[in-house]
């Protein structure tokens, strides 16, 4: 187990290269104290919790820049609140901006401010060449790092979120705070794109160091997801359980795994009591956008398996419906329209839908709403179709996007389920040509044919 490292002050920020502009050592504690927090995907109680930091780093400086750019970039990042529906959100970014044009900051600094305002803009893309810029020179910027890995994972950027860490990995020494849990993130972007030997032994090597590292674990989840190995994943969530269930902002997500391990199982009623112990309850507590997607995801899954799920989505409209107009991403919209349609909500289906034909009609600089129209916006109408009982209308709305569909970002076992709703709805297509598209599974086990089809 490592041990805890003291929180760093002014001093012990400069002598790691990364200086913060700010006299406050209790700002400087507070900053490292919130940046572990997002680093473990826990909230420390000890510590006071995220926003608990958050709220005593803003008492501590004020204009501490970095400190504005901290909780701006964690509410941003969270793809729950925009600055263009947001009015507090869009105040704060303003703030953080006018707030650095004050000061005599690094240019370190300086392009932090720059990558949260674009990324506030939805202009993501632009917010990662930004935060690699950061990395560039200063490779253990450790919030440069979480903040781009997360933004290219929204974009479906792959290839980028493994070289992201990839490039910055040898500079991590095991003196650094934090460092075993770069190997964790190294992994996940290896897992992504398919290097998954590589993803398991930097994930098992960060978990030897500190078995909570709930974001290894979920690594090492993926790819016995990826690989099929059902009894294999099943062993190992429960075998580590007591280690990652504490981590409060990753668990639900880990049982989220370890239901779809038992839905492929055909195990509909282990996987149901794993939502309502677990899933449905973290939502409730947290409202938090993964919470939200597992559910709906989930569910949805289910759904297409024939399994009856009762009144369990309108728990989760409940949620979902005050956040139909965000379209912050198109990967949380979808999700968010599988709620209303489960929920036999055509008003705020009808409403998503329309706002979210609006936001592609003037994109701006805004990446999501760029995308609304060719991909977005047929994947949301496939999903309408399905619960329309058109089958064939699915298959012809999903084929032309298929390939297209990973720019809406996710992990590649969270967009498997437009995979399986283009599976269920090419057998039960009319045409046979719609058919043939489910063909290649046919004479497999489920499992594997998900594989071939994805």
């Amino acid at each position: 187990m490592a041990a805890t490292a003291p929180l760093r002050d002014c001093q012990a920020w400069k002598d790691a290269g990364l200086p913060l502009s700010t006299t406050s050592n209790e700002a400087c504690k507070l900053f490292d104290a919130t940046l572990t927090q997002y680093v473990k995907w826990t909230n420390d109680k000890s510590l006071g919790g995220i926003e608990g930091c958050l709220s005593k780093l803003k008492a501590a400086d004020p204009t501490f820049a970095m400190g504005h750019a901290i909780s701006n970039g964690l509410v941003l990042i969270g793809t729950g609140s925009s600055v263009r529906l947001d009015r507090e959100l869009d105040l704060a970014v303003k703030t953080m901006v006018e707030v650095s044009k004050t000061q005599p900051l690094t240019q370190r600094e300086r392009l932090h401010v720059s990558a949260v305002e674009a990324f506030a803009k939805g202009n993501f893309s632009r917010a990662c060449e930004l935060w690699e810029q950061i990395l560039w020179d200063h490779p253990t910027d450790m919030l440069a790092l979480k903040f781009s890995h997360d933004a290219y994972f929204y974009l479906g950027y792959q290839e980028q979120m493994r070289d992201s860490v990839a490039r910055i990995y040898p500079f991590w020494t095991p003196d650094i705070p934090l460092s075993s849990y770069v190997k964790g993130i190294y992994s996940f972007g290896l897992m992504e794109t398919n290097f998954y030997d590589k993803a398991e032994k930097l994930a098992k090597e960060a978990l030897s160091i500190n078995p909570t590292d709930a974001w290894s674990v979920h690594t090492i989840a993926h790819i016995h997801e990826m690989k099929a190995e059902i009894k294999d994943g099943l062993e190992f969530m429960q075998h580590s359980e007591t280690h990652w269930k504490d981590s409060d902002m990753l668990a639900c997500h880990n049982y989220w795994h370890w239901a779809l391990y038992l839905i492929e199982k055909g195990e509909y009623e282990a996987a149901l009591t794993i939502y309502d112990t677990h899933i449905l309850p973290s939502l409730k507590a947290s409202g938090a956008m993964l919470d939200v997607v597992d559910s709906c995801s989930m569910l949805y899954r289910l759904h297409m398996e024939g399994v009856s799920v009762g009144e369990r989505w309108q728990d989760v409209l409940s949620v979902t419906q005050k956040h139909s107009r965000d379209h912050i991403l198109l990967f949380n919209d979808v999700h968010f329209l599988m709620a209303s349609l489960g929920a036999r909500d055509p008003q705020t289906t009808q409403e998503l839908l329309t706002t979210l034909q609006d936001a592609s009609e003037s994109p701006g600089e805004n990446c999501q709403h760029l995308l609304a129209r060719d991909v977005g916006l047929p994947l949301c109408r496939a999903l309408v179709e399905a619960e329309n009982g058109n089958p064939d209308r699915v298959v012809e709305l999903l084929l032309p996007i298929r390939y297209r569909i990973v720019q809406i970002g996710g992990s590649n076992a969270q967009r498997d389920v437009f995979n399986q709703l283009l599976i269920h709805a090419a057998l039960n297509c009319a045409s046979g040509v719609h058919k043939n598209v489910a063909r290649p599974v046919l004479p497999s086990c489920p499992v594997e044919g998900w594989a071939l089809a994805s």
